[in-house]
């Protein structure tokens, strides 16, 4: 079966459900789990209400202390639930694009997300992280709803 399942969030409350599903999941089976949370770079020009008021040194430490915070959380539950984990942060332009890279980094056999993040409308229009993940990753991809 499964020995490391990379499980990425965004820390929302959809991810929290993947998040918790994939602990006990990884519990059962007796594998580890590789959690990432994938930040954007700065851009000078943005309507990410994340970016929109920041320098990019307060972008940059903000999204950091984010970054920590969504994975020490992770770290704290599969600790608790006595599941070994690696935590990842990434920045990358395409979220899709780091899932899929850090899986194969890291030796991951599969890949357990949410049916979509904190992508908003642009996900209707452009099409969500997870059918990106879903139709670029060679490795398994189980999608939590």
């Amino acid at each position: 079966m499964y020995k490391n399942i990379l499980i990425p969030t965004d820390g929302s409350k959809l991810a929290g459900k993947a998040v918790e599903q994939g602990i006990t999941f990884a519990k059962e089976i007796g594998a580890t789990i590789t959690v990432l949370t994938v930040t954007v770079p700065f851009h000078v020009f943005t309507l990410d209400p994340q970016v929109v008021e920041a320098t990019s040194l307060e972008y940059e430490k903000h999204i950091k202390k984010h970054a920590a915070k969504i994975l020490g959380a992770v770290a704290d539950a599969a600790k608790a639930a006595g599941v070994a984990c690696k935590t990842v942060q990434v920045e990358e332009e395409h979220p899709y694009q780091a899932i899929i890279n850090t899986a194969k980094s890291n030796g991951c056999d599969l890949i357990m997300m949410a049916s979509h993040g904190r992508r908003g409308i642009s996900a209707m229009v452009i099409g969500s992280e997870t059918v990106k993940v879903l139709t670029h990753s060679k490795i398994p991809v189980l999608v939590q709803r």
